[in-house]
């Protein structure tokens, strides 16, 4: 530089994409873990987050291991997979999720991606266009909200009832949407309620995208972990009805959210999604993507088509004990109410009631305090697109949950106004 002139460079940091990044889960627990007290000797209890893999309770099946060894052992899968992932993990996918549906899936419906994570930026990459708008459940999956973000999406909200089990307000999604709506996210089982859907309210759902001319992206990456009154019914049931993108993985099911695999399928007995070049937009959309490692592809087959239901038994146990500790635990908390009893997937949603405390002035200070005073991390309903109400992850071991809700009891009888809670 002369003459001491300012030197002026071309570029700059993405303010959007540093906007997107601060309202996903994965952000505000990194800010929860940076606020504990590392003086404090006590084991942190993570209850705000959904990877109870680090418990011994919660080890993934032996046979899934032996796949994965077994696929690197042969040699065969050091290379590069095929852009919609390799042929037979495709055709084991659509076995798999077949047999819930009235119909055949087959390879060619089903996509391999980097975990749910990745499937949820394919479609929303794909349904992006100038002027378009998506409709996003609250509280829901704030990924979503990120994705979109970055995609340039806009995002439109229909609330969960909580007085109906979280079910989706059909009146509002039919308010929300116009001419530029593309389609409607539901979580099913429910993230972040524990939900879970009847067939009767899913063909509401289908009835109403028909009506309205736009998919359903049903996201079930926790399918089949359910353990109350209701059985899951995967949305693709109802893909005649109106056009049904399902996402999901091994991650949750199989206790391996590390390894990374997922999948996007197109439900469409149809053929509207080929119509509307909607399949060729997510071979596209993949051509410039990244894969799943090629050998976790080729470990599928036999993660699929051998786990033995004692496995998934056990673990549904696990959460079952768990909700049911959780629900009859927080009715001794007076600050805090849960209106309704999970029966699905790996969390509960629980209201704060503020008037009862002092100095916390919301969901966001109340888990900043809890993370420095107890070592508890509790995921704020903030983060989830509901103020005042706080996320707790059931998927843990009996022993850490109990240790963690009596450290919320002992927190809350601290914060009492006047201490008379």
């Amino acid at each position: 530089m002369e003459n001491g002139s300012k030197q002026i460079w071309g570029f700059r940091g993405n303010e959007e994409l540093k906007i997107a990044s601060e309202i996903t889960v994965r952000g505000f627990l990194n800010l929860l873990m940076f606020h504990v007290n590392k003086d404090d000797d006590r084991p942190t209890v993570p209850l705000g987050h959904g990877d109870p893999s680090a418990f011994p309770s919660f080890r993934t099946t032996g046979i899934a291991e032996d796949a994965v060894v077994d696929a690197l052992r042969t040699a065969n899968y050091n290379c590069y997979a095929p852009t919609v992932g390799v042929l037979p993990a495709r055709r084991s996918i659509a076995d798999y999720l077949s047999r819930d549906l009235p119909y055949k899936l087959s390879a060619d419906d089903v996509y391999l991606t980097i975990g749910c994570t990745q499937a949820i930026e394919v479609i929303l990459t794909v349904l992006a266009r100038p002027g378009a708008n998506i409709l996003l459940p609250r509280p829901g999956f704030p990924y979503y909200e990120a994705r979109a973000a970055c995609s340039r999406l806009e995002v439109r909200h229909f609330d969960l009832l909580p007085e109906k089990g979280w079910e989706v307000n059909l009146e509002a999604v039919e308010a929300l949407a116009d001419q530029n709506t593309v389609a409607m996210v539901i979580i099913n089982p429910g993230n972040p309620c524990g939900n879970v859907y009847s067939h009767q309210h899913l063909e509401k759902i289908a009835e109403t995208a028909r009506k309205l001319g736009i998919l359903v992206i049903a996201d079930e990456v926790y399918n089949h972990l359910t353990f109350g009154s209701k059985p899951f019914v995967p949305m693709g049931t109802l893909g005649s009805i109106a056009p049904v993108i399902t996402l999901g993985s091994i991650s949750k099911r199989w206790i391996v959210p590390g390894w990374r695999c997922g999948w996007l399928i197109t439900n469409d007995p149809n053929n509207i999604l080929r119509k509307t070049g909607i399949v060729d937009s997510i071979r596209g959309c993949l051509d410039v993507s990244s894969d799943p490692a090629t050998f976790i592809q080729a470990a599928i087959p036999q993660i699929l088509e051998n786990t033995k239901e004692d496995f998934f038994s056990k673990i549904i146990y696990i959460i079952r004990e768990a909700a049911n500790l959780c629900y009859e635990r927080i009715k001794e908390i007076p600050c805090i109410t849960c209106p309704y009893k999970p029966e699905g997937s790996m969390y509960t949603m629980v209201k704060l009631n503020l008037c009862l405390l002092e100095d916390i002035g919301d969901d966001v200070e109340f888990c900043l305090k809890l993370a420095k005073e107890e070592s508890v991390i509790v995921l704020p309903g903030m983060a989830v697109g509901m103020k005042n109400w706080l996320r707790i992850t059931i998927a843990i071991e009996l022993s850490t949950l109990e240790d963690g809700l009596a450290r919320i009891e002992a927190f809350c009888q601290r914060h009492a106004k006047n201490n008379k809670i």
